[in-house]
């Protein structure tokens, strides 16, 4: 990034405010940037420059004073909620917010476990990268069942923007022709190993409606020309994706929509600026800037934009919106409906099951895939939902043989126990659940009344926890898993249905939500604010169910979709 390109001060009227630089954010950039509008990008934490800030990439795990393990004193002190996350050790904890820094508080009897990622690029560089469209089925089951409100829009109004943001993010993905799981534009997925073919094989003998399939995720196998002029080239399959990829093989903000945005002319971007909130004009009814606390000096200072894109992540775009109070919006600015806040969901992922696989010892692989099976929601329309609880889930895993690493937590020495740890392992099977989680007015995220951070913003306050239904749907989810492994003649199967809190997923979504009902709705369909015609949110505050799959790839189409649909009203006079 050019250093002219960086803002701190200034007094210039930018036509985008776009705030949040992950991966809602970095998409908005690139397309407001690409239609010749000169865009300010604000993120709060601080830069971070693709291949040079990552540190730790390549580095062997012998050069680690725990072998890629924390320091638990420091790691207790400074990341206690963060270490929960998959991608949190040694190698990647600097990508990670800092606990003490970021405060937060849950109602009695309630946890959320809240992951965060302050920095440029945002949770882009740290997401598990898998990427499913949603279905008619997920965007109508609202209306059918009766739990929420009914989404604006079906799946005719984002399959051009799936379209759009595949080409070119780049998904590894296979043509499954499956109704639940509508097929992406996608360069040749990953192979499956011999057990996972053969488990695929098994499963359509026993279980021809739980399609065994390969997961997509944002990975080049075969780059386009457009990745290609962006320096991003095929995966080399290593498994250091959290740390930061050199080879832009995954798609992130510094990967790919940064310097897509960047190659313009027209990107700035104003970092370590931690949004306060959303300057609101009473007499023309817009938004015209944010006031925004320096991230190392607590300084003020404003920025002033035409139009402001607010994609913070759901439970950041939530906070700045809440503490944007005026005259208008004592509660939050674009809530006349008073659902800013509420109908907080996340994925329930408490249930797995493993086994080992007997047999396949002349079989290995080669490399370390970032995906692996993946299981679509069975239960994914009313006719088919289970007697004891509505909506359903998906079942993701890998079948892979126990390497090195395995002996860490094994006893012996001496020369035998070297001998055993050149020997691969036996095949074990893992298979975990994602299910869906309903949206209720209950679950709820607002202000404290009286604690701040050390920004001076109220901290957020959760009121979040499963329902029945969510608990017994992994009840059901352990069960069939435990059975599908059972009838594939796997061995030693454990199993587990747990009650962890609701956040560890990442995928927040729903305290904005869309509708066509400005009184039931904070946006329209098109993520602008019924309220506010220059203000837009499009992260997953923004939806009206979970569904069941990963949702960043519906992130990326609303984003783009509301940037196109913005850059039409304003080339009509109409914003």
């Amino acid at each position: 990034m050019q250093d002219n390109k960086i803002v701190q001060n200034t007094d210039e009227e930018f036509d985008v405010l776009v705030i949040g630089s992950g991966i809602t954010g970095g998409w908005a950039a690139k397309e407001f940037c690409e239609a010749g509008l000169k865009v300010l990008l604000i993120e709060r934490g601080r830069l971070v420059e693709h291949r040079k800030d990552y540190p730790t990439e390549g580095k062997g795990p012998w050069e680690y004073p725990y072998r890629t393990r924390t320091d638990n004193l420091l790691t207790e002190r400074d990341h206690a909620i963060q270490q929960q996350c998959y991608a949190f050790n040694d190698t990647t904890k600097h990508f990670f917010g800092n606990d003490r820094e970021l405060p937060y508080t849950t109602e009695e009897g309630t946890e959320f476990s809240w992951i965060r990622a302050n920095q440029l690029g945002g949770k882009s560089l740290l997401w598990a990268r898998q990427t499913f469209r949603l279905s008619d089925y997920d965007l109508s089951a609202n209306a059918k069942d009766g739990h929420g409100i009914d989404w604006p829009i079906r799946y005719k109004d984002l399959q051009p923007w799936y379209d759009y943001v595949e080409r070119f993010a780049g998904i590894a993905a296979g043509q499954d022709n499956l109704p639940q799981l509508p097929d992406s534009i996608g360069q040749p997925a990953f192979e499956l190993t011999k057990p996972e073919l053969d488990f695929q094989a098994a499963m359509a003998r026993h279980f021809p409606d739980r399609p065994v399939v390969t997961g997509r995720c944002a990975h080049l196998t075969q780059p386009s020309n457009i990745q290609l002029e962006l320096g991003r080239v095929t995966c080399q399959a290593r498994h250091e994706c959290y740390r930061g990829c050199s080879f832009g093989a995954y798609f992130s903000t510094q990967s790919a929509t940064l310097p897509a945005a960047a190659r313009t002319g027209n990107l700035h971007i104003a970092p370590n600026s931690v949004v306060h909130s959303l300057n609101y004009d009473e007499a023309k009814k817009r938004v015209s800037g944010v006031r925004v606390i320096d991230n190392d000096d607590l300084s003020e200072r404003e920025y002033r934009g035409k139009l402001v894109f607010l994609c913070a992540s759901t439970l950041g775009s939530t906070q700045i919106l809440l503490n944007s109070v005026s005259k208008t919006f004592p509660d939050g600015l674009a809530n006349s409906s008073g659902v800013l806040g509420r109908y907080l969901m996340d994925h329930n992922y408490n249930a797995w099951a493993s086994a080992i696989i007997p047999g396949y010892e002349e079989e290995y692989y080669k490399g370390r895939r970032p995906t692996g099976i993946y299981i679509p929601n069975t239960h994914f329309e009313p006719s088919r939902y289970h007697k004891k609880f509505i909506r359903g889930y998906g079942l993701a895993g890998s079948a892979s043989r126990g390497n090195w690493q395995g002996m860490s937590s094994s006893d012996g020495f001496g020369a035998d126990f070297k001998q055993r740890m050149t020997q691969a392992g036996p095949w074990r099977i893992w298979m975990g659940a994602q299910g869906e989680m309903l949206p209720r007015a209950d679950n709820q995220v607002s202000l404290h009344p009286t604690r701040k951070d050390k920004w001076g913003i109220p901290q957020l306050h959760f009121n979040c926890k499963w329902s029945e239904n969510e608990l017994t749907m992994m009840e059901h989810a352990r069960d069939t898993a435990i059975d599908m492994l059972q009838k594939a003649g796997f061995e030693d199967i454990q199993a587990r249905a747990t009650q962890a809190p609701p956040g560890l997923a990442i995928h927040e979504v729903g305290t904005a939500r869309m509708g066509d009902d400005p009184k039931q709705s904070v946006l329209n369909k098109y993520n602008q604010a019924h309220d506010v015609a220059n203000l837009f949110v499009t992260d997953g505050s923004s939806f009206c169910s979970s569904g069941v799959v990963n949702p960043s790839l519906t992130f990326m189409a609303l984003t783009v979709r509301a940037a196109h649909y913005a850059v039409e009203q304003l080339k009509a006079g109409r914003l």
